[in-house]
């Protein structure tokens, strides 16, 4: 999960940790008294706190988004002894070297500046770059989370919404299909079977896609009761290689995910033409599922319309997978690819 953070935001508390070593320099070193009067107290604390900045921004936008973002907190504490070291040689740089060639000062005395004592000295110094970091990684971590929440449920919102309007009463559409399948059954078997298969997929549609995880049995089910029907729909006209390999059972997957490569297919792809045929391949290996899909583009078709369903099951699977899917979609040449990766839940 990478984290857009204002960079201005950097900025501000960089001056408030500014005003804040200013008030903490005169306190505790009552440095100001001596050299307050000179321009070496602003090369002084504008260089140290400008090393204490570059070291906060390169720790936020690295190691605590190797580390943190990935709940690795053993690893960022081990990190922590080389951030201090990189400060040190920062500061040497700013003060040591920059400074002193404009000033002929140098901040530490001759003996203080041997690299042994110079890093020690300065493993003190640079833990508020540290600790101000990851800090403000973990403040801005947890308000990102807070609105992909809110988000998430403001579209589950929208979608029990849709569902709501077009449930009309299920209980008598599905009693109104049982009886059909009940007189159906004695007349014309295939018929029958076919109203059975609406019946679940119907069921399914109304009872489980609400839900944040389904079953990757039931799932693949819908998938092809859904691809059942539309062979009906096509006749001999179908032109779709439709696969699935591996072994599934009560592995569990974010619901409604595979429905939506396979409908764009049928919805936007050329189906209907033995030349170009469409492939809708699912695999199940032993700790994940990949799903892809190929068609050449309908005539007329501009997938860009299918862009807010790609971002909503983007969105989706960011907060349930976080950084563990791989999910691609590729139109040229007239053709489309989509393909995705995650992993199962036992």
């Amino acid at each position: 999960m990478k984290l857009k953070i204002p960079f201005y935001y950097h900025i501000i508390l960089f001056l408030g940790l500014f005003l804040t070593y200013c008030v903490w320099d005169y306190g505790i070193n009552n440095r100001i008294a001596i050299l307050q009067q000179t321009k070496l107290y602003f090369w002084i604390i504008s260089t140290f706190m400008l090393s204490v900045f570059v070291v906060y921004i390169l720790n936020f936008y690295t190691v605590c988004d190797w580390f943190l973002n990935k709940k690795r907190i053993h690893f960022y504490f081990l990190s922590i002894p080389f951030s201090l070291l990189l400060f040190a040689g920062v500061r040497y740089f700013f003060q040591e070297v920059i400074m002193f060639q404009f000033t002929g000062v140098h901040n530490y005395f001759d003996e203080a500046r041997e690299i042994t004592y110079y890093i020690k000295d300065n493993f003190f110094f640079g833990l508020p770059a540290v600790i101000f970091s990851a800090l403000s990684y973990l403040f801005w971590q947890s308000q990102y989370s807070q609105k992909q929440n809110q988000e998430l449920l403001l579209e589950n919102k929208k979608a029990e919404f849709q569902m709501l309007k077009a449930q009309v009463s299920p209980h008598f559409l599905f009693n109104t299909l049982n009886s059909f399948y009940s007189q159906l059954i004695l007349k014309d078997d295939k018929m029958a079977d076919d109203v059975l298969v609406l019946s679940d997929l119907l069921r399914y549609v109304i009872t489980e896609t609400d839900k944040d995880e389904a079953i990757l049995s039931k799932e693949i089910q819908f998938i092809q009761n859904y691809i059942h029907l539309q062979k009906k729909r096509f006749e001999d006209q179908l032109y779709l290689d439709f696969t699935i390999e591996g072994n599934y059972d009560s592995e569990k997957i974010i619901s409604s995910a595979l429905i939506h490569f396979v409908e764009n297919v049928f919805k936007h792809g050329k189906i209907n033409s033995e030349e170009e045929r469409a492939v809708i391949s699912i695999k199940i290996k032993e700790d994940f599922l990949e799903i892809s899909t190929f068609n050449y583009n309908a005539e007329g078709e501009n997938y860009s319309s299918t862009g807010i369903g790609f971002e909503n099951l983007t969105k989706r699977l960011d907060y349930m997978y976080k950084d563990q899917f791989i999910l691609e979609k590729t139109e040229e040449n007239n053709t489309f690819k989509t393909y995705l990766k995650i992993p199962l839940k036992k």
